[in-house]
């Protein structure tokens, strides 16, 4: 059948036609992050009390508090880049990242059916969050409007990166002295929830260790959440392992963790890691997703169109895991360690409550200090410790409700930073009273 050209067609066929809807125009807003904006009020500190140390706890980011990627391995990812060119690469990166990543850092072995193709390079680790939520909506039960599954008091862009792309976003059930982790009841009262109003889960993100309460738990956990989520109807199951690095144990090995679950289920799993976190490499945005070859066919196509990683970020990453892991990340990594030793004898010797796993981030209950002020929550307290104290820290309740007894503390600093603030922290609280 011909057509005029003066007759409007669209690119697809009718029955390929995204449906006409309103629910754009009924979406709560979604706000900006106040994570970037917490350490401005340290500057009203310092005009008070010139000269006088300040003592930022709010964000996990090694490249500011402390020395950042190593200059070697910068200088090595820019000779790459210089040799390597500036035309387009392709949308999953390049083929020396895919191999670099499958064979220097992690390691596949071949009879799990884990590849280099199964590796997708991404602009940080946001986006490869969003390159997965819509993989997980378009291949799961191929709705918008099906939701993501996330912890009791989560990360603050869990709750709005999916939104954004028409996932709704569901808070599982968790309790505070559990520092709210995941059960596999609660996966299935998730779904029985979803179920109530049409609407199926079509992924789950379990991070490990956590952020924000920097709580960890084993693999044998792990992968029984995974187990448990798959088999009540999660369409995927995502590890965010973005932290994992940052740890005085043995990081996770994904060919072990993988080997738990049956070829079919495998199909269903996505992992997330870079080196944000534990190269201090929050500004050289590299991260990388290992999924499934469908996964893969999926973002890889969509990228073409939209977020093609640049050479550089991949090349930071093949410096590192070229030269090993554990040494590129040593400056960050044995700090952070070293403060999160030093963090919990002084909240243990203090009384106070709280929860510290591994990763960069202490999650500290300031209940009692709330009450003697009369505070509902600790959005307040925010503010008023950078202000007032020199110290800043990020309210629990940004993340969620659940938490807005607690606040979260980051130790991504040397020692003697790390006890230096968590000293303004005590002190500010006392002032409370």
């Amino acid at each position: 059948m011909s057509v005029s050209p003066d007759q409007p067609v669209y690119v697809v066929p009718d029955e390929n036609l995204v449906p006409a809807s309103d629910h754009l125009s009924k979406m709560k807003e979604i706000p900006a992050s106040r994570m970037f904006l917490i350490k401005k009020s340290l500057k009203t500190y310092q005009e008070k009390n010139p000269g006088s140390p300040v003592f930022d706890a709010s964000q996990g980011d090694g490249g500011a508090s402390l020395p950042g990627t190593p200059p070697e391995i910068l200088e090595r990812a820019a000779q790459l880049q210089k040799d390597h060119g500036t035309g387009y690469d392709s949308p999953f990166g390049t083929t020396k990242f895919r191999e670099v990543v499958a064979e220097k850092y992690w390691g596949f072995e071949p009879d799990l059916g884990l590849a280099p193709a199964n590796v997708i390079a991404t602009v940080g680790g946001r986006d490869g969050l969003v390159k997965a939520y819509e993989a997980m909506l378009s291949l799961g039960y191929g709705r918008q409007g099906d939701a993501l599954l996330v912890s009791r008091v989560p990360w603050i862009s869990y709750n709005w990166g999916p939104y954004g792309i028409g996932a709704n976003v569901m808070l599982a059930p968790g309790h505070e002295e559990e520092g709210w982790t995941y059960s596999e009841e609660g996966i299935q009262a998730s779904v029985d929830f979803a179920a109530k109003s049409g609407r199926k889960i079509a992924g789950m993100v379990v991070t490990n260790p956590d952020n924000p309460t920097g709580k960890t738990i084993s693999l044998e956990k792990q992968v029984s959440l995974g187990k448990a989520a798959l088999e009540a109807g999660v369409a995927f199951v995502l590890y965010d392992w973005i932290y994992h690095q940052v740890t005085d144990e043995e990081p996770m090995d994904i060919n072990a963790f993988v080997r738990e679950f049956t070829p079919e289920e495998r199909e269903r799993l996505i992992f997330l890691d870079g080196l944000t976190k534990s190269l201090g490499a929050s500004n050289v945005r590299s991260a990388h997703l290992v999924v499934p070859e469908k996964v893969a066919k999926f973002i890889t196509a969509r990228a073409s169109h939209n977020i093609i990683p640049p050479f550089y970020g991949t090349a930071v990453a093949i410096a590192a895991y070229e030269m090993g892991y554990k040494e590129a990340s040593r400056s960050i990594v044995e700090p952070t360690n070293a403060s999160r030793v030093v963090l919990q004898k002084f909240l243990s010797e203090k009384g106070f409550k709280y929860i510290l796993g591994k990763g960069y981030y202490a999650f500290i209950h300031v209940g009692e200090w709330l009450k003697a002020k009369g505070w509902e929550d600790s959005e307040a307290l925010g503010q008023y410790l950078a202000e007032e104290h020199g110290v800043a820290i990020v309210p629990g309740v940004f993340f969620s409700k659940f938490g807005g007894e607690w606040v979260r503390f980051s130790y991504a600093t040397p020692p003697e930073r790390t006890l230096g603030a968590a000293e303004r922290l005590l002190a500010g609280l006392e002032a409370l009273k």
